[in-house]
């Protein structure tokens, strides 16, 4: 399985369709990556695990969210005033 998820990244070119998000509007499917990303790293990190499956999540929330927005989470993360449940 780690060499599929490592083929999967070296092919990867931009976000592949989502069936959960099928409009034109990708609102949704940043925010969803965005914490499914945070999710992972945290739940891996707690197990003692490597992380790089979470590698995907990041790429495609870097590449479907607006940096302001990704940078405005990072903040409110760190100041603890983050509305997602990670």
């Amino acid at each position: 399985m780690a060499d599929d998820i490592k083929a999967k990244l070296e092919n990867y070119r931009t976000a592949p369709f989502d069936a959960r998000f099928p409009n034109q509007n990708q609102t949704r499917n940043c925010w969803s990556n965005y914490l499914d990303y945070h999710r992972c790293q945290k739940a891996l990190d707690a197990k003692g695990v490597d992380n790089s499956p979470c590698e995907w999540y990041r790429r495609v929330y870097k590449s479907l969210c607006p940096m302001a927005w990704v940078q405005k989470w990072d903040e409110q993360r760190a100041d603890g005033t983050f509305p997602g449940k990670i």
